[in-house]
């Protein structure tokens, strides 16, 4: 699996838990830069972010990828519907939480956010007319 991380890098231990989690192996982990200038437009910023992953078309495409999404929440949502439409569909994403207690902070892998499932659910409720 390709790990393509937009946030703070990720510990060797935290790789170990998206592993466990997965059943996958992380093959590469491509580490982006998300720092973005808040006084210009943010879209054109996500676009340069996500052009410098390394993947071809094919790639985004077909290959297993997993998400670390930037901490800022404008950014990941732009994030989130560019990556759908390079992908095709929508990706997994990770979700980080603060180690209780932890000092100094650390954060452990808290679960694999699989979005097209999420997306396939929410169809059906849409279909039924209710909220399950």
């Amino acid at each position: 699996m390709i790990l393509v991380n937009f946030s703070h890098p990720l510990s060797k231990e935290q790789i170990g838990q998206v592993e466990k989690i997965t059943a996958q192996t992380v093959e590469k982990v491509i580490e982006i830069p998300s720092q973005i200038d808040p006084h210009q437009p943010l879209e054109e910023q996500v676009l340069r972010m996500v052009d410098r992953v390394p993947l071809s078309p094919e790639e985004w495409q077909n290959a297993p990828i997993l998400i670390n999404p930037p901490s800022l929440n404008f950014t990941a949502v732009l994030l989130v519907a560019d990556l759908h439409g390079r992908m095709g569909f929508f990706p997994a994403f990770l979700r980080l939480r603060p180690v209780e207690g932890a000092i100094p902070p650390r954060f452990e892998v808290a679960e694999v956010l699989n979005l097209h499932s999420i997306r396939e659910k929410a169809r059906l409720r849409r279909s039924i007319g209710k909220s399950q």
